[in-house]
């Protein structure tokens, strides 16, 4: 099971935010795709060395 099906699980579980949940998972979604982008875009991973 990964982690948002287990964070997902928990809130169910636990009468809590479901909001939060899926807030938080499109948050992480949209930092990777942006990451992906600007590597992409620059041409090279995020910690190569320029020099």
């Amino acid at each position: 099971m990964n982690q948002f099906n287990k964070e997902l699980a928990n809130v169910l579980l636990s009468h809590g935010d479901l909001k939060e949940v899926f807030r938080k998972q499109l948050q992480d979604t949209l930092n990777t795709l942006l990451q992906a982008e600007l590597t992409s875009v620059l041409g090279y991973d995020p910690y190569d060395r320029l020099f």
